[in-house]
């Protein structure tokens, strides 16, 4: 029996996992940035310019947006360490996207290494 571990890493056997390097060119040169994370995660912080669909309704919501059905299109993915967003690329892959990469070390990394991150603030209430 395969435990997630082990999914994840036989998920990055098959994909591009860039490093925290090759980041930020990667992003700029991506048509769309996908955060995996729950709705609650991104909220906490995110990558400016990041869509959040999390991973368990990825596949669901790119079938459904025409403007992310292109095949062609540059996708980055990232999540927290980088479990989710390995899957997600196995998976968009499945689906024949061509080009997808996904952060290696994920937003965890990305705020390590001092790159910049959106955190909404909540109106006051005071």
């Amino acid at each position: 029996m395969k435990s997630a571990h082990d999914l994840v890493e036989q998920a990055r056997t098959g994909i591009q996992e860039i490093s925290m390097s090759e980041a930020e060119s990667a992003i700029q040169a991506a048509d769309v940035l996908i955060d995996v994370r729950e709705p609650d995660e991104f909220r906490e912080g995110h990558i400016e310019g990041a869509l959040n669909i999390p991973r368990g309704v990825l596949e669901f919501k790119l079938s459904g947006a025409p403007e992310l059905s292109a095949r062609d299109l540059h996708i980055v993915l990232y999540c927290k360490t980088s479990g989710r967003a390995a899957l997600a690329a196995a998976s968009l892959q499945e689906m024949g996207y061509l080009s997808v990469k996904s952060i290696a070390g994920g937003f965890d990394a990305w705020v390590a290494a001092g790159k910049p991150a959106i955190k909404p603030s909540l109106p006051s209430f005071d």
